[in-house]
């Protein structure tokens, strides 16, 4: 089965956020089943430079606004098609974001060519590659379907698949740019690009696709309801027959605490002790206090509402008050930003903070805090407590989303039947985060209780083999429509 994944970023090329991560790990993980995945990407500089001499496959003469070619290659072990198109896509740093740090302002046209190229793929234009599913995935490649639907002619007819990575961004434009992206008027209606006024891309995507998958069964269930829809809740309700939720994987060989070789000294289940090399090196590199028996929490993450962390920050006096220390890494709003650094600044020792991301620092906060918090608002499905699970941080975590669905809360029938893997708390508070905060330190002060919960959390299977089946099941049932 061939299945061509349309994404607008992949690790270990472009990433900006866990599309990446998951448009990096999925095929590599549905290869041993059968199916072979090629992904289609815009030719960001990074990714023309890894595709250096791949072949090319097609050419445009105009693609919105300038000549393109579509490059096919292989790199970091992927198929890749990449759409070499400079006057797109030929521009450094965010994919999405100019350095005013605002939106580029021809972000429609971009990822309208995308989605456009993406159906020319779907229905033929490579020969030798003719897909029997396009998987598009989050608003960037939304409007894949809608070029598919509304192309005309009698043409291949690939089945179709959208994935929802976080429903808060939807791609909304003026609706004046129909026929600017090639679209007929026919398809500025409710039932498929037109959403409240504008161009929906996300919607479209929807609205007009086969299947709709998002990355965790709670979530889909959550993005039905009117807190938590969107707007896009009745749409959802509507084709709830054609939602399905299938909880994210990590990939287990680059988060492997085994053999990781970005942190300070390797262990595993047999050799927890270990750890404390990697916890003696992250206080250090953050300029916390070496002191090993100090309850060490880590966050990775943007700082934005979305994720609890304006929740976080007014909690930090009553996190410090249970004598805890604090690993930040991340950027996001302003104000947010602000906040931990001055808290940092005020609090040497007991709080470090490290503005942007970082790789590196993210295994080293993986492997040598003792607890990850992630106390967001909502949450799709959340990649950091998937890792926080496989090196033994134990996930404190707001009971939303994939966080509710991939850590079991260690309360007191957990704890006495052996399974809980984290902490989960609900309603999503200050008080309720402080409340789990302290349950963590009460379980820190019993050794045998958070060594045998550490071991459960890195025993759990976070790997993508259970997700991948249920993907390429998915794509056999288009297949089987299709072929009926």
């Amino acid at each position: 089965m061939k299945v061509l994944a349309v994404v607008s970023e992949i690790f270990p090329l472009v990433k900006t956020g866990g599309l990446a991560d998951v448009a990096g790990a999925l095929p590599l993980a549905l290869a041993p089943l059968g199916v072979q995945v090629a992904s289609l990407i815009p030719g960001y500089p990074a990714v023309t430079d890894a595709l250096a001499g791949a072949e090319i496959v097609r050419s445009y003469g105009d693609l919105f606004g300038g000549a393109a070619r579509l490059l096919r290659g292989r790199a970091a072990g992927l198929e890749l098609m990449a759409i070499d198109a400079p006057h797109l896509y030929g521009r450094p740093g965010n994919p999405y974001v100019g350095p005013d740090g605002q939106d580029w302002p021809d972000n429609a046209i971009r990822f309208a060519a995308l989605a456009a190229v993406a159906s020319d793929v779907g229905t033929g234009a490579v020969a030798d590659f003719v897909p029997d599913v396009v998987h598009a995935h989050d608003w960037q490649a939304g409007l894949t379907a809608a070029y598919l639907r509304y192309g005309g002619g009698d043409r291949h007819r690939p089945g179709t698949v959208m994935t929802v990575h976080n429903l808060a961004f939807q791609g909304q434009f003026p609706a004046s740019l129909v026929p600017t992206l090639g679209l007929p008027w026919s398809a500025y209606t409710p039932e498929g690009v037109e959403y409240y006024g504008a161009i929906g891309f996300l919607k479209a995507g929807l609205a007009l696709s086969d299947r709709i998958t998002t990355v965790s069964p709670s979530y889909a269930a959550e993005i039905r309801t009117s807190d938590g829809g969107m707007g896009m809740d009745g749409l959802l309700r509507a084709r709830a027959r054609e939602v399905r939720g299938i909880l994210n994987g990590i990939d287990d060989a680059v988060w492997n605490p085994a053999a990781d070789p970005l942190i300070a000294r390797n262990f595993d289940t047999t050799r927890l002790m270990e750890r404390r090399a990697n916890k003696a090196e992250l206080q250090a590199r953050l300029g916390l206090a070496a002191d090993p028996d100090a309850l060490l929490f880590g966050v990775i993450s943007r700082l934005t509402w979305q994720k609890g962390l304006d929740l976080l920050l007014d909690a930090i006096p009553d996190l410090l008050a249970r004598g805890v220390q604090l690993a930040l890494l991340g950027s996001g709003d302003p104000a947010l930003v602000e906040g931990f650094v001055t808290v940092a600044a005020t609090h040497p020792g007991r709080v470090g903070c490290v503005i942007g991301y970082n790789e590196t620092l993210a295994h080293l906060i993986q492997a040598g805090a003792d607890a990850i918090l992630v106390p967001s608002r909502f949450e799709p499905c959340g990649l950091t407590q998937l890792c926080a699970l496989r090196y033994g941080a134990l996930p404190v975590v707001a009971r939303v989303g994939g966080l509710a669905d991939s850590v079991i809360d260690t309360n007191e029938m957990a704890l006495t039947n052996g399974v809980g893997t984290g902490l989960q708390f609900a309603p999503v508070t200050r008080d309720a985060l402080t409340g789990a905060i302290q349950r963590a330190v009460e379980l820190w002060h019993e050794p045998e209780a958070w060594r045998t919960v550490q071991r459960n959390a890195m025993q759990t299977d976070v790997s993508w083999r259970r997700p991948a089946a249920h993907y390429a099941a998915l794509y056999g049932e288009l297949l089987a429509e299709r072929t009926a």
